[in-house]
């Protein structure tokens, strides 16, 4: 799992405007937003990697995940097209109603 996330950060930093566009437009300050995510991803990446801070970790990654619900919503509702390749819809829904509870299932499997 700390691969995972550490993977995922460095796609924030290296294509961060795959990530502006699902950011839905009533929350300011994407820019900020990406990168505050960036590095919670990051952060939470390492903890996991500390047997102590482990289970923060898997509730601070659970609690991101949610947080994340509303921008995979925008994404449904706006579509999501970068460098000429599109999502389709459907691929999109599943990220929304399976990705999204499989990671969090993951990590609350993983907190223990």
């Amino acid at each position: 799992m700390a691969a995972f996330y550490l993977l995922a950060t460095i796609n924030h930093f290296r294509n961060p405007e795959a990530y502006y566009k699902i950011i839905p437009p009533y929350l300011p300050y994407p820019v900020l937003i990406n990168l505050i995510s960036g590095i919670a991803e990051m952060l939470f990446a390492f903890l996991l990697l500390i047997p102590a801070t482990k289970k923060w970790a898997c509730y601070g990654i659970m609690i991101m995940l949610i947080a994340f619900i509303p921008a995979h919503i925008y994404m449904f509702t706006t579509g999501w097209c970068i460098n000429n390749f599109c999502l389709p819809q459907w691929a999109i829904w599943l990220r929304l109603i399976l990705l999204q509870p499989l990671l969090i299932l993951w990590a609350w499997w993983l907190k223990d």
